[in-house]
């Protein structure tokens, strides 16, 4: 492997004519000069310049090995460029990944900030299940993953670096004309005779009420599996029933429901950002992580 500085050498003194031509420019003594000419030509095994009266000249290696040190110069000063690029974030990508109670509230004004501070970085978003986004993470298919967890199921550790992003508590969704919606907060008892909604396919809200009404000391009755929190709105928006929910999950409430706090009796989630241990970090990514962390401080009151 030939060594780029004596590459450099090597082509100042073509270019230059002369060992001092050369010293002079890169800031060498000339006997600097020389000694690195005759390492790199014990490197390549062949005489690469010839001494005249006027200076020195190339041999036909020294001719051929100044034409690829000029090519090979210009790409490392083309990789430099680009890595100043991408350090100063005036180009380069970021993958992420979340889930879509938060892609559909707090997400999408973080990504609206961060691409008027960084217009030419492209983002590639992706919305879906826990389980997946873990996988995208672990293959390294997206280099930031916005995650959940609640204090009975906390997140793997081992693998991934987790920040705290905010804490969220879980409200109470209720019919704007139930007889409930007339207080700001309600206690767990006080909804043991209701039917309730709840998400299907084993969604974590399922067993978030069932943890809730335990320990208020009754079992909630199911009237309805809804498939995302808009019809789980709509249904207690028609009296089918009420519902708990994340606070971002009804940022934007149907206008039917009122959504309530119920203090304590309910625990809170936490949204958190994950990323793989073993990453060297691109600047997009922090830059993207700080966002997150600023936005996430102010984002629930």
């Amino acid at each position: 492997m030939l060594d780029i500085k004596r590459l450099q050498i090597l082509l100042a003194v073509v270019e230059g004519g002369s060992v001092t031509a050369a010293a002079d420019e890169l800031f060498y003594t000339p006997s600097g000069v020389s000694q690195q000419l005759r390492k790199l030509e014990e490197e390549v095994g062949q005489p690469l310049l010839q001494r005249r009266a006027r200076g020195m000249v190339p041999t036909d290696a020294g001719h051929v090995l100044a034409g690829h040190a000029r090519s090979i110069l210009r790409q490392m000063d083309a990789a430099i460029a680009d890595l100043d690029q991408l350090a100063g974030l005036k180009s380069g990508s970021l993958s992420l990944g979340t889930f879509p109670t938060l892609g559909s509230s707090f997400l999408p004004l973080v990504i609206s900030k961060f691409r008027k501070l960084y217009p030419s970085i492209k983002l590639d978003v992706r919305s879906t299940r826990l389980q997946e986004l873990m996988g995208l993470l672990s293959r390294g298919e997206i280099s930031l993953g916005l995650l959940w967890e609640y204090e009975w199921m906390p997140l793997d550790r081992a693998d991934f670096e987790l920040t705290t992003l905010f804490t969220e508590p879980t409200v109470l969704v209720v019919g704007a004309d139930h007889p409930l919606a007339q207080f700001e907060e309600v206690d767990m008892a006080a909804t043991a005779s209701e039917q309730w909604i709840v998400r299907a396919n084993m969604h974590p809200v399922a067993e978030l009420l069932e943890r809730s009404c335990n320990a208020a000391g009754f079992s909630p009755k199911i009237s309805f599996q809804a498939n995302d929190y808009q019809e789980a709105q709509a249904m207690v928006s028609v009296g089918l029933g009420i519902a708990l929910a994340p606070q971002s999950a009804v940022m934007n409430p149907h206008p039917g429901v009122k959504i309530l706090s119920l203090g304590p009796c309910a625990a809170a989630r936490s949204v958190v950002l994950a990323q793989r241990r073993d990453r060297v970090r691109a600047p997009a990514e922090n830059a993207f992580q700080t966002l997150l962390v600023d936005m996430g401080k102010t984002w629930i009151d």
